[in-house]
């Protein structure tokens, strides 16, 4: 059983197109909608969530990238799905223009194949991207719709290590658990408040200097196409009919990004896609033995 937290700031319709094909009455859902997009789309999809007993919408606030906010987002969503069922084992992050690779089936049946292993991008920051420890150095303050830098900066946690990856994840409950209530996460809780993109190294670095979670493998499953956007970060390019082949062959179990107002043809391709696998009881998909262990 899992429990899914989508993200979603725009496009109600495409939402809704991913939320069905997600759907599965043994699964759980919580939907977080930016209050940055406005009380009409929290409310149209509240409504259309509103058959589904399994499915809930948390309290919307202001998810700005860059910020903490995205990472509250996260626990709050996590908590919320900790409190609707205790038999979900998997919890799964998506944002609203992410679409699966395969279906709810194959999904369930990777996820036994694997229980017990936590799927997230993990890398020592120091060691393999220390271009980026001005992230955790540099103090920095969310502020309305901007992030302000103090122009402070600080050691890092005593006795921990940072690491980064992105934010996606399939991770275990009692990581969950763990990370959303245990006293031990406070610290690190409290520290990453005032860190720059800390949705992409708050759960790495809190997985990697504590004990409660299961082998990490270092691949979140998803597919997508880093590009350069600036001179801040990368962006995952848009998908398109082009891409239908590559995507179709993928073994990663999600990908992203669509956009439904640019190409909504690769996602009827990729419904379709997902039907087939269904009809033709199609194995499993594999995943690249890389595990780390926590030190």
């Amino acid at each position: 059983m899992i429990a899914y937290l989508i993200l979603v700031h725009r496009y109600p319709d495409q939402f809704k197109r991913l939320f069905r094909v997600l759907h599965d009455p043994a699964n759980y859902y919580v939907v977080h909608v930016d209050k940055n997009a406005g009380p009409a789309l929290e409310a149209e999809i509240r409504s259309f969530l509103a058959p589904y007993p399994n499915a809930a919408v948390i309290e919307s606030r202001k998810a700005i990238w860059g910020g903490y906010s995205l990472v509250d987002a996260e626990l709050r969503g996590m908590e919320a799905l900790l409190d609707m069922g205790a038999d979900w084992k998997v919890f799964i992050n998506l944002s609203g223009q992410d679409f699966p690779l395969m279906s709810q089936k194959r999904i369930k049946a990777f996820l036994i194949q694997h229980a017990g292993q936590e799927f997230i991008r993990v890398m020592d920051q120091a060691l393999v991207r220390p271009d980026t420890l001005n992230r955790v150095r540099e103090h920095v303050v969310e502020r309305h719709d901007r992030i302000i830098n103090s122009g402070l900066t600080r050691s890092f946690l005593s006795g921990a290590r940072p690491y980064i990856g992105n934010q996606w994840m399939m991770v275990t409950r009692a990581f969950c658990a763990f990370v959303t209530g245990d006293p031990a996460v406070e610290r690190y809780k409290a520290f990453y408040r005032n860190t720059f993109i800390a949705d992409e190294g708050f759960f790495q670095t809190v997985m990697m200097n504590t004990a409660v979670h299961g082998d990490i493998v270092n691949d979140d499953k998803r597919m997508i196409d880093w590009v350069p956007d600036g001179d801040i970060k990368l962006r995952p390019r848009t998908f398109a009919l082009g891409d239908a082949a590559a995507l179709t062959a993928s073994e990663a179990l999600f990908a992203r990004k669509f956009d439904q107002s640019v190409d909504g043809d690769i996602l009827d391709i990729l419904e379709a896609h997902l039907r087939a696998q269904d009809a033709a009881n199609a194995p499993e998909p594999t995943v690249q033995r890389e595990i780390l262990l926590a030190v």
